[in-house]
């Protein structure tokens, strides 16, 4: 038995292959996931009737962006943004890794630090309505109603229905 040596050109093939392989399936992956969350957000704002819904996405740990979101307005818009780091600590993180759901009618009078009062006026909310979303891995991010117009008075419904959707996002295998 002889062993056959390809030339070099035909084993980089195989290994481009492999390699083209391997990114479409990771690019499939999070086309999926990137078509589940704006389907979500987009059907949270308009279920809940809010200005605003976006996924805050922890990329390390409690360091996150918004990377999704679904306006009711384009002036309302803070994809991107990163958040208050000094706001957002291991306490809260706790809180929200043993599953915290955070209903605030109204910004202004709820008993929250000030940083975060401050925090949540620059970027236009006066009620918000937070939700984790948890995966084996710990707190993959946060599912989060704005509304900046008004104060709102959150229905056990409305949690609900976040509480839904997040879990869709929990269960998804393009999340996982």
């Amino acid at each position: 038995m002889t062993d056959i040596n390809l030339p070099k050109k035909y084993s980089d093939i195989a290994f481009d292959n492999y390699d083209l392989r391997r990114i479409t399936e990771r690019l499939t992956k999070k086309l999926a996931k990137d078509g589940l969350v704006q389907q979500i957000t987009f059907s949270l704002r308009t279920s809940l009737k809010v200005d605003r819904v976006l996924l805050y996405f922890f990329y390390r740990k409690w360091k996150g962006q918004v990377t999704f979101e679904s306006l009711s307005d384009r002036k309302f818009s803070i994809i991107g943004m990163t958040g208050g780091d000094d706001c957002f600590n291991q306490e809260y993180a706790q809180m929200y890794l043993e599953g915290r759901i955070k209903a605030t009618n109204d910004i202004n009078l709820e008993p929250i630090t000030e940083c975060h009062r401050e925090f949540l006026q620059n970027i236009q909310v006066r009620s918000n309505l937070v939700v984790p979303v948890l995966t084996n891995q710990g707190l993959w991010g946060l599912l989060v109603a704005h509304h900046c117009q008004n104060v709102r008075e959150w229905l056990t419904s409305d949690v609900e229905l976040m509480q839904e959707a997040a879990q869709t996002l929990t269960t998804s295998p393009s999340i996982v």
